[in-house]
């Protein structure tokens, strides 16, 4: 069988936009090639390379396949039509350029593997895929295994890596934690590596849901952490000392507006992701007129995360 590979040339902030209209176009998975992870990958000390060739000089390429059959053309249309729609989300498409190129079954099935390697997160983890066999030597890190199937996200993402640096920084020690929009559950499974003893995740996705379930499993967390489908942090009861949010800045507007300062313990924090630079201060202020008060704000590239208290 014959597949025909869409490559859409964006900016990281649309990346996960992205992502969704693909899947909602019916593909199977997607790769994403970012320039800014080859540079990041480039200046480490990591035992691993990636071949630049694979990479665009700037922005980033997001990949997908779909079968060559009678209905590419609409299909390809619509995708189109939906990036262009982007614009009206003050979403940065940046060119949006796209491109179709023609490959095998045996090409589309594991080509996307070879861009996903153990890499180095913050002070405490290596995050491997699950079908490289990795040592990590003398290391004291811990090894987190994701199969990210067709769920958003390998963990090494810089809006991912600012949620587990935030995490080894302000997660207490046998903490209870609210993971919201967990994806591929990665967030979760570093809190429960980490010493937590409870850690609800949830996503609106069913197919996020099922992927963060299968590697709950593999990481053998099953036992702290919780997965559920569930829309932000609607219908969670309780309160938590960290709740922790991998989002679009629109989306942790949307959690602060609805009362999510409610899920913190007294002395709980907020930490806030996936927020671009231009709108921190968007962020920040829909924050403050929900109680919330931002004590740190860490930065990666053109991304931001913020850790949020109540406010006295």
């Amino acid at each position: 069988m014959r597949w025909s590979e869409i490559c859409i040339h964006t900016t990281e902030e649309a990346i996960e936009p992205v992502t969704n209209i693909l899947y909602e176009a019916g593909v199977g998975g997607v790769v994403i090639e970012d320039s800014k992870d080859l540079r990041q990958l480039a200046g480490s000390d990591s035992r691993y390379s990636l071949d630049p060739a694979d990479y665009p000089l700037d922005g980033v390429n997001v990949k997908a396949y779909l079968p060559i059959n009678s209905f590419l053309g609409e299909t390809v249309e619509e995708i189109k039509q939906s990036l262009n729609n982007l614009v009206l989300y003050d979403i940065d498409l940046g060119d949006g350029q796209v491109t179709l190129s023609e490959h095998n079954e045996e090409e589309w099935a594991t080509a996307w593997k070879k861009y996903y390697k153990p890499v180095k997160v913050g002070r405490c983890f290596y995050i491997s895929p699950t079908w490289e066999s990795f040592e990590p030597g003398n290391s004291e890190r811990q090894i987190i295994e994701l199969d990210p199937g067709m769920a958003f996200g390998t963990g090494t993402h810089p809006t991912t890596v600012l949620c587990i640096e935030a995490l080894e920084k302000y997660l207490p020690d046998q903490a209870s934690v609210l993971d919201v929009g967990t994806g591929t559950g990665v967030l979760s499974i570093a809190a429960a590596k980490l010493g937590a003893d409870k850690v609800i995740a949830v996503d609106l996705d069913a197919v996020a849901v099922q992927s963060a379930k299968l590697n709950v499993k593999l990481n053998h967390v099953q036992d702290v952490v919780n997965v559920r489908q569930n829309n932000l942090s609607d219908h969670v009861t309780g309160t938590y000392q960290i709740v922790v949010a991998n989002l679009l800045a629109e989306l942790v507007i949307r959690l602060a507006e609805s009362s999510v300062g409610e899920r913190l313990d007294d002395d709980g924090r907020l930490i806030a992701s996936g927020i671009i630079k231009q709108k921190k201060a968007q962020v920040v202020q829909a924050l403050s007129k929900n109680g919330l008060r931002v004590i740190e704000s860490m930065e990666s590239g053109d991304w931001v995360a913020l850790i949020a208290e109540k406010a006295e």
